[in-house]
């Protein structure tokens, strides 16, 4: 089994966002038309996570998997964090835009969620810019090797970095705009239906970062 999920993406609720839920799911669908493969999205809303809001219906009526997650500012730049639970909520002040990313990467692991380091290689609040400067992460593993809404540049000294650590390397479209979904893709060995079981995939090891042209069965012209 395999699964194609976008794991960066933000939606209004997402201060400089303008692509509603909706508007994502609408398009992967325009996406999967064109011989494009995306099985679902991961919301990571800025400082942000709703435990109230529910996508099951917007997702079952457009065929796409809806998880959610959020991507928060550090002290080392922006996380992304996955399945995030009442206790991680409580042990975690998610608008605090100066918290102590080691910290915040033991809180989510403490509570069964996972932080991976968002866009390492872009230049000023990349990871690669604090390790530059000495810091050192023991507990990063993976990383996301490939932003779509990064520099060519940028993902480059991504891509270097996980070739220089071993980390292994997520994408995503870190879209803010509908049209901009799923392009770029993590392909799963794995059949993924929930935030838990997406912790569990990327603990495996057993993915890897693609842009949305790579899915395609046949070369779309």
């Amino acid at each position: 089994m395999t699964t194609y999920l976008d794991l960066h993406c933000h939606s209004v609720a997402s201060d400089d966002s303008r692509a509603t839920v909706e508007q994502y799911l609408k398009f992967v669908n325009v996406l999967r038309k064109r011989g494009y493969t995306i099985d679902g999205i991961v919301l990571t809303e800025h400082r942000k996570f709703d435990f109230d809001v529910d996508y099951s219906q917007l997702a079952s009526e457009y065929g796409v998997m809806v998880l959610k997650g959020a991507e928060l500012d550090t002290c080392f730049g922006h996380m992304l964090v996955y399945n995030i639970t009442p206790g991680l909520g409580k042990d975690i002040d998610f608008g605090d835009v100066k918290m102590d990313g080691r910290e915040l990467i033991k809180a989510a692991r403490h509570h069964g969620g996972l932080v991976v380091p968002a866009h390492p290689g872009r230049f000023g609040i990349g990871l690669v810019e604090y390790m530059e400067q000495g810091e050192s992460f023991d507990d990063v593993r993976i990383v996301e090797r490939v932003n779509a809404g990064s520099k060519p540049e940028e993902n480059e000294r991504a891509e270097e970095l996980c070739q220089r650590t071993g980390y292994l390397g997520i994408a995503g479209s870190d879209a803010h705009l509908a049209s901009h979904i799923g392009r770029a893709v993590t392909e799963f060995r794995a059949d993924i239906r929930n935030e838990s079981q997406l912790v569990e995939a990327l603990l495996s090891g057993e993915f890897r970062p693609m842009y949305i042209e790579e899915t395609a069965a046949t070369p779309v012209g």
